[in-house]
Parts: C-alpha cells; sequence; structure tokens
C-alpha cells in the first residue's frame, strides 16, 4: 500500500524532530551495518557475461532527484502505428550469490527502509548504488523487457533477455516534467502518450492508483515548524505504468510456468466500500457514481481535504501479500487494485522479493525452468517480506506520528478546528483533520457530534519525542 513519506530539510537537521526521527532507527530493531563478508561479496563479486549488448540503445532512467540506487531504465519508441518499450532492470541475480553473504543479509532485511532522514538499504550502497545501479555512462549488466504494444497501447508481445546495456541520462520527475511541457525532446517524450493510453487500460480494467504526496517537514527560522507538500507529478503517474505493465507480465510468465511469487490482494468487501462512502461523506468529498478508482483519479490534487481522502482509501488497499506456487496455479491471483495477476518485478535493488520473480522469469523466458535456488526457497518469500513490511509500516507511522507532533507544537495552548473523520469509542473521541497544518490525530469530541462536523478543540501537549498529541475539548 503506498505510503506517505516524510523528510527533513537540512534546516531542519539539528532539530528536536531530527534527533526523534534519528532515534527510531535504533528503536526499530532493524539490521543496519552489513558485515565485512557481505560487503566483500558487493565489492568483488563479477556477474556474468551477458549474451546481448544493447548499449547502442539510448536508454534513461527516471527517478526522484538526487536518487543512486537506479532499478530501472527505458527506452521509448514508435514502431508502425504502435510502441516498442524496452525496460530495463537492474540484474540484480547476477551479483547476489544464493547462499553468500549478501544473500542472507538481503534476506536479514527484506526491503530498503526509507526513514525522514535517510535510508536504511536492502544491499550494501557498493552495489545498490554503485556497480549494480544503472547509472548513467556506465556500462551495466540489465534483464531488459521489450514490449511490442499496440496503438491503443494493449501489449501485443514481450520477451525477457539478459543484456548488456548504457543509460544515456538520469532524469529526475521536476526537471523531466519541465521539458515535457515545454515540448522539449528528450527520452521521455513519448512517455505521455504510453502512460495515458496505459492508464485508459488500467481504467478498463477497473484498475485503481493511490498515489499519497511526499512532505517535506522545515524548521522556520523563528524555531516554529512548517511543512511543504509535494503532490506527485503526472510524469510519476505515466512511469509507473511502465512498471505496473512489467509486473503483470512477469505475473503471466510464472502463471503460464505454474511456478513464482505473486502480490496479490483481496477485493475490499461490501463494509469497507460503505465505510470509505461514509468517510468521503464526512469530508465533504462524497464518492457516489463510478468504480472507486475513477474516483480517486478525479480528485483535485490542490484541494487541501485530497490527502485525508486518500488517507481513508487506503483501507481499500489493504490485505495485499504474497502468494508462492510450484506446480499448481493458486485459486486467488489478481492484485484487486490493479485488477490483474501482478508480481513485484522491478525494483531489486530495493526489494528483496523482485530477485526471485526476475530469476524465475528469466529461466522460464530462456526455457530452463525456474533456477533450483529460487524454487527451493520459495516458500521462505511470504514470511521474509511480511516481517520486513510491518518493520517499514512501523518506521512510516512512528515517522509520520512525531513530525505531526513538531507541526502542533507551535500551537500547544491554543484553540483549533477540525473536522470530524470517523467517531470512535461510542461517539466519546473520533479522527480529526486538522486543515493547517495538515495533521490527522485521535480527540475527545463533544456528545452529538457526526462525521463532517467541525469541532473546537484546545492544543494540550504535542510530545515530538513520543509522537504524541493531547487534545482537550474547548
Amino acid at each position: 500500500m503506498p505510503q506517505r513519506r516524510s523528510h527533513v530539510a537540512p534546516s531542519a537537521a539539528q532539530s528536536e524532530l531530527a534527533e526523534a526521527l534519528a532515534s527510531l532507527r535504533v528503536s526499530l530493531d532493524a539490521p543496519v551495518e552489513f558485515s565485512p563478508e557481505a560487503i566483500a561479496e558487493a565489492s568483488a563479486v563479477t556477474p556474468p557475461a551477458p549474451g546481448l549488448d544493447l548499449r547502442d540503445v539510448p536508454f534513461a532512467t527516471l527517478d526522484p532527484l538526487g536518487s543512486r540506487d537506479l532499478d530501472q531504465a527505458f527506452h521509448l519508441a514508435r514502431s508502425g502505428d504502435g510502441f516498442e518499450v524496452r525496460y530495463a532492470i537492474a540484474d540484480v541475480p547476477a551479483f547476489v550469490a544464493a547462499g553468500g553473504a549478501l544473500d542472507a543479509a538481503a534476506r536479514e532485511r527484506g526491503q530498503t527502509l526509507y526513514a525522514a532522514d535517510g535510508s536504511i538499504p536492502l544491499h550494501p550502497r557498493e552495489l545498490s548504488e554503485g556497480r549494480a545501479s544503472l547509472l548513467p555512462g556506465e556500462d551495466r549488466p540489465a534483464l531488459v523487457w521489450t514490449f511490442a504494444l499496440s496503438a491503443a497501447g494493449d501489449v501485443e508481445d514481450f520477451r525477457l533477455e539478459r543484456a548488456l546495456i548504457r543509460s544515456r541520462a538520469q532524469l529526475d520527475y521536476e526537471s523531466a516534467q519541465r521539458a515535457l511541457d515545454a515540448g522539449e525532446e528528450s527520452p521521455a517524450s513519448l512517455l505521455p502518450v504510453l502512460g495515458e493510453l496505459r492508464l485508459e487500460k488500467e481504467r478498463e480494467r477497473g484498475g485503481a492508483s493511490l498515489n499519497m504526496p511526499d512532505e517535506e517537514v522545515v524548521q522556520r527560522e523563528d524555531g516554529t515548524y512548517g511543512i511543504v507538500r509535494r503532490t506527485p507529478l503526472p510524469i510519476e503517474d505515466w512511469n509507473a505504468q511502465l512498471s505496473l505493465m512489467t509486473g503483470m507480465a512477469a505475473a503471466s510468465l510464472m502463471l503460464e510456468a505454474k511456478v513464482g511469487v505473486l502480490r496479490t490482494m483481496p477485493e475490499p468487501d461490501a463494509a469497507a466500500f460503505a465505510a470509505f462512502r461514509h468517510q468521503t461523506e464526512a469530508l465533504g468529498r462524497p464518492w457516489t457514481t463510478g468504480e472507486y478508482g475513477e474516483y480517486l483519479r478525479s480528485l483535485d490534487r490542490a484541494d487541501p481535504l485530497t490527502l485525508p481522502v486518500l488517507e481513508a482509501a487506503a483501507s481499500l488497499f489493504r490485505g495485499a501479500g504474497y502468494v508462492t506456487f510450484d506446480g499448481t496455479v493458486p485459486a486467488d491471483v489478481e492484485q484487486a487494485a490493479i485488477a490483474a495477476p501482478y508480481a513485484h518485478a522491478t525494483a531489486p535493488l530495493r526489494r528483496l522479493v523482485d530477485r526471485w520473480a526476475l530469476a524465475i522469469c528469466l529461466g522460464v523466458s530462456h526455457g530452463s525452468g525456474a533456477p533450483a535456488w529460487a524454487r527451493d526457497s520459495l516458500a521462505e518469500l511470504p514470511d521474509l517480506m511480511q516481517a520486513s513490511n510491518q518493520r517499514a509500516s512501523r518506521l512510516n507511522a512512528d515517522t509520520i506520528n512525531r513530525v505531526e507532533a513538531a507541526l502542533m507544537r507551535p500551537l500547544v495552548g491554543s484553540t483549533i478546528e477540525a473536522t470530524v473523520i470517523e467517531l470512535r469509542n461510542g461517539g466519546e473521541r473520533a479522527d480529526v483533520q486538522v486543515s493547517d497544518p495538515a495533521v490527522t490525530a485521535s480527540a475527545p469530541v463533544p456528545a452529538g457530534v457526526k462525521p463532517g462536523e467541525t469541532v473546537t478543540l484546545r492544543v494540550v501537549t504535542a510530545d515530538i519525542a513520543k509522537g504524541e498529541v493531547e487534545f482537550a475539548l474547548t
């Protein structure tokens, strides 16, 4: 499930908030340092030479500004009345030997953890931000998916090959969006066309996307805190469609071979839909018609109440997990939000399970089948990823709590207005939304208050170290 992420700006680096966020690393009980053996493997392993040389293809990457762990590179071209999409993924299976120290370290971690003040990587940075990363101007082994798309954006054919590539450009979202808006030629020039075609396919399938805004916390000169929210750009939605298309292709390969690992999610039940409708009505942004994916796409990203609506919608995206299979296809294979079978197969530098999916897909594509190491350890993956996801969710929740406490600190002793989202404890308390600063919290409410109504509260305390905010009725 997509999550809100907060980042501490340099101006707040030495603040009480930064100290509280740094303490989360200690309390998280997550491995931070890599063993000398794992670092040695990451620094010295020599991947096998790929048989295919695609260094003449002008691949480009597209990531947040300053990223170094570059998992994907793309090349987009017209082909007849359709399109050819090449999507290169960092060949992590070529660098990580099963049973080695590097493999053990990655299994212990499960995924890269993103804290507000930095990251805890899945692999040593020598690998994830160096030798395996698809950095521009560097020869890199990659697993390249080549898609033939129709003029309407349907996948007519695809293949997966191990190749040597050289990315030509490292694009970031903001500058790439500006170039597209200005009509400048760039490696991403076809991305709006292809992205919109694939979004239309998502609509036709009944799929839904939940893109939460990023947040940057800053400390002003007077010592108070503020927040800058960055709404995802259109180019991020278009780019995500390339990854989704690849994940669906990977799922189809593994299902056909009857061996692999899928990312699944059940369809929300009637009670979940009813609760979400109730919350949208309470927030004054009622969902009245159409599929929930269509409703989410219609939200105005500039509207301050879009964030609490998206947070409420997160309840519809619960229950996602991993299912492995070998010899028999599971009964339930769909990821409900995508409305298709889907696999995580595009971020192996940052997520453990992708290495298995890619290795299996490559073996199936070449007719050799799933490699023995992947097959033998398939059953371990769901538990490894569940533990990792729980750790990441805990880190995210604790981070948001501390950030919100920091935002409320300047208001201690004052009164604020908040919108009631959902009643709790028989109506004695409620989840409320403060619009400025944008904070969602639990607070006491007057008897008889209803969702959607405004209440006046006094801010009693805001403990940054604990991430707790206390309110009282006025």
